[in-house]
C-alpha cells in the first residue's frame, strides 16, 4: 500500500511511503536534506514497519520537537499507512 504523508516541523514537505505486508518497500521524502534523506530511505527499504517506527519515533533535529526520522516513525503509524 502506497500512501503519502504531509510532514510537520520539519524541512521535507511530505513523505512517500509504500509498505506490504508490514515491510517497508520504498521511502521518499519531498524536500529536506537529501542526502540524508536518501540514506535513511535505503537503509529502512526491506526492514519491519513497526521497528523502523521504535527506533526512529522521538528523535529530535536541533531545537525542534521533532525531525524527518520522527516525521517517518508518525507517518508509518498513521491509519492510512496500514501498518
Amino acid at each position: 500500500m502506497k500512501t503519502n504523508y504531509k510532514t510537520h516541523g520539519v524541512c521535507s514537505s511530505a513523505i512517500e511511503i509504500e509498505v506490504e505486508d508490514g515491510l517497508i518497500k520504498s521511502v521518499d521524502f519531498s524536500g529536506g536534506c537529501n542526502g540524508n534523506l536518501q540514506a535513511i530511505s535505503r537503509l529502512v527499504a526491506g526492514m519491519n514497519a513497526d521497528d523502523v517506527v521504535r527506533l526512529f519515533e522521538g528523535i529530535k533535529c536541533g531545537r525542534k520537537n521533532t525531525s524527518c526520522p520522527d516525521q517517518l516513525a508518525k507517518a508509518l503509524k498513521a491509519p492510512e499507512a496500514g501498518v
